[in-house]
């Protein structure tokens, strides 16, 4: 599975705890969104993350 900025902004614009954990990584350890979403891809999706199965499904919408 690859990283994809869009599709890493559609998972989170729907879900408000992947909003929170963003907002986190960007206030308290002083990141940058594009750092911060690449972060939260690889905490919460990559490698059987809890969010894998919901973005793989955006990737398969998008095809």
């Amino acid at each position: 599975m690859k990283y994809m900025k869009s599709q890493m902004k559609l998972l989170i614009k729907d879900n408000k705890e992947l909003q929170a954990r963003l907002k986190v990584l960007m206030d308290e350890m002083n990141l940058e969104r594009t750092f911060a979403l690449k972060a939260l891809y690889h905490s919460e999706v990559a490698e059987g993350g809890k969010y894998q199965a919901a973005y793989q499904a955006l990737d398969q919408a998008k095809e």
